[in-house]
């Protein structure tokens, strides 16, 4: 009698956590897979929507395995229906054998132009020897962009002596979308979060940064680091400042996200601050702010997976104070999941791009809608 009422439970737990999450995402579909156009895996998903409403789904393309380096190509999707479906596999980097990724999309809400941040460096170097310079070349920093909503790309140009030093290493761009700000005070400047490391002979490590351009990505300046932090993401709030939110990679503190708060556009930051509700078991997450007309709000949205232990639990959260607290959130993956981003829909539904599979968070990077009543 026990057991049948264990079971009983178990079976309408489950049947309200369906309908549950059945109301929050209405769609669901796989943009990238593995195997898909002869590449061995895609991971590193980035999205934006266009000025006329296309979203571009960005990923690296990895040609023969799952590695960070080797041969990886730069590729997007676009989709004209908010997402329902999904045209050809547009590459929009391949050199060769050698490894194009870390995108880290923007729109520029006056010309429509799409601009593309991307990271390069020979697919012979890994990441650990780059960090240590014992590599055969080190990590560059490229730009490009589209003025037809993806269909086809300018040819990448080399922006590294502007935005990274001769004592950094490792860099990467992203990943995951840039920003323009909006708030008068520095209204149209582009800001970029980014990661670079340092080596002192005996250990490296890694921080945090952002870049920025006033001048629609023709001209670029390093501006605020956030010590011990890794790939982040930022957003402008309702009075300008912006939130600089990083993974962390420093002790036991590395289990929960970290950020800073900039006065001037990205320029400067203040302290580090903990923020123990946004765990995570070491990971890239993503944060937006949740306006359809591209205002500066304090309703912020936030996704990474949710888990000290593993890369599992994608989770949707809302804040509404400019992010000093968060709601527990839409859960949108239980199983394996990593990487993500968020773009905000015309009708104020969200879309969220994301790393997931059965096995390993790395078969698949899915596209959901979250419904705007799971947001309220």
């Amino acid at each position: 009698m026990k057991r049948l009422y264990i079971t009983l439970l178990l079976l309408l737990t489950s049947s309200i956590v369906s309908e549950s999450y059945a109301q929050a995402i209405s769609e669901r579909n796989c943009v990238f897979e593995k195997g898909m156009a002869s590449y061995s895996t895609f991971r590193i998903p980035a999205i934006v929507r266009t000025k006329s409403n296309t979203l571009l789904a960005f990923a690296e393309a990895r040609r023969n395995g799952v590695s960070d380096a080797g041969d990886i190509d730069l590729v997007v999707r676009r989709s004209e229906d908010g997402g329902k479906s999904w045209g050809d596999i547009i590459v929009v980097w391949n050199d060769a054998d050698n490894t194009c990724g870390n995108p880290a999309p923007v729109v520029d809400r006056k010309s429509g132009r799409v601009i593309l941040l991307m990271s390069w460096n020979r697919g012979d170097d890994k990441e650990r020897a780059i960090m240590r310079r014992t590599s055969h070349d080190t990590r560059r920093v490229f730009i490009c962009h589209s003025d037809n909503d993806g269909l086809s790309w300018s040819a990448p140009r080399q922006i590294t002596t502007s935005v990274k030093p001769e004592e950094w290493a490792w860099y990467a761009t992203g990943p995951c979308h840039a920003i323009q700000l909006q708030h008068k005070s520095h209204r149209g400047r582009i800001v970029v979060p980014c990661v670079h490391s340092l080596y002192d002979g005996k250990r490296t490590y890694y921080n945090a940064h952002l870049i920025y351009s006033d001048d629609c990505g023709e001209s670029w300046k390093i501006g605020a680091t956030l010590p011990g932090g890794n790939e982040s993401t930022v957003v402008e709030r309702a009075d300008g400042s912006l939130m600089h939110n990083s993974r962390w990679q420093r002790g036991p503190a590395k289990y929960a996200r970290h950020y800073t708060i900039s006065e001037d556009g990205g320029a400067t930051c203040g302290e580090v601050v903990r923020d123990a509700s946004l765990i995570e078991p070491v990971c890239q997450g993503s944060i937006i702010g949740y306006s359809t007309k591209g205002k500066a709000t304090n309703r912020l949205l936030f996704s990474n997976p949710a888990s000290t232990k593993q890369r599992r639990n994608l989770t949707l959260r809302q804040s509404r104070n400019g992010g000093e607290s968060w709601s527990e959130g839409v859960v949108i993956e239980k199983g394996a999941s990593a990487y993500s981003d968020i773009a905000i829909l015309p009708s104020k539904r969200v879309g969220v791009l994301f790393e997931c599979g059965t096995k390993s968070p790395y078969e698949r990077i899915d596209y959901c809608i979250i419904e705007r009543k799971a947001l309220r």
